[in-house]
Formats: structure tokens, sequence, C-alpha cells
């Protein structure tokens, strides 16, 4: 991966949903309501719930750990620590599957376990420990 290189594909696009979902956040893109001066944010089509971008994020990696790729440490793969957490417990399950049923067992076992584990860390929201949380 050559220097400014996103990490994995649509990493990009999910960066720029994700800015621009925190600008509309903090920055009260829009206009009040009753059309006074104070702003709202305004609803972004491109943001991701943290949960989702932690599906995703997770299941990718699982997947290409399991079909023997290897990759640089969590914050390479541009996981938070507890979503490379997730990614361990995940692709730890999904070679138990592998091994005994077979890979298209095994990325499924990756999906359900992403969509649960995802689900249940980020189930009250975004990180509690700052972005990387």
């Amino acid at each position: 991966m050559g220097r400014g290189a996103a990490p994995w594909p649509g990493a990009r696009a999910l960066v720029a949903g994700l800015a621009l979902a925190v600008c509309a956040a903090a920055a009260g893109c829009g206009s009040s309501p009753d059309g006074g001066s104070t702003p709202t944010p305004a609803p972004s089509a491109t943001a991701v719930r943290p949960g989702k971008l932690c599906e995703r994020a997770v299941a990718y990696w699982a997947r290409e750990l399991l079909e023997g790729d290897s990759y640089g440490d969590y914050q390479s793969m541009g996981l938070s620590n507890r979503q490379y957490d997730i990614l361990r417990a995940v692709l730890e399950e999904a070679r138990q599957v592998n091994a005994r049923q077979g890979p298209s067992r095994a990325r499924e076992s990756i999906d359900r376990q992403s969509r649960a584990r995802c689900a249940g860390a980020y189930r009250d929201g975004g990180p509690t420990a700052g972005p990387w949380g």
C-alpha cells in the first residue's frame, strides 16, 4: 500500500461520510426550523452509524485474515482498539468454523458474529473514550 492509499476498499468514502457527519453535528450546518439564527444540524445521507461501520470493517478484515492475508496492527487497519478486540473474537470463531465446515460457513459466521458483536459494543452509540475507544 503506497503513501496516501486507503487501507481497505471504501475507507475513503466512509471517512468522508463520517467527517461530513461530524461537521454537521459540530458546526450546526443548516438553519433552525423557525427561521431564527440558531443553527441546527442537517442530517447527512452519507453518515454511517458507528455499529454499522464497525460491522463493515471487522467483516472485511476477518475475511482477509481468514484467507491468510496478514496486515499490520489495528491502527494500520483503521480499527479502534474495541473493533480490533471484536475482530480477534470473530476471526477465532471463523477459523474454528472453517476447520469444521469449510470457508462458506466461515464467511457466514463472520457476517453473523460481526453484526452481533458490533451491535452489542455500539448499542449506546459511538466511542466512550475518544475517537479510538
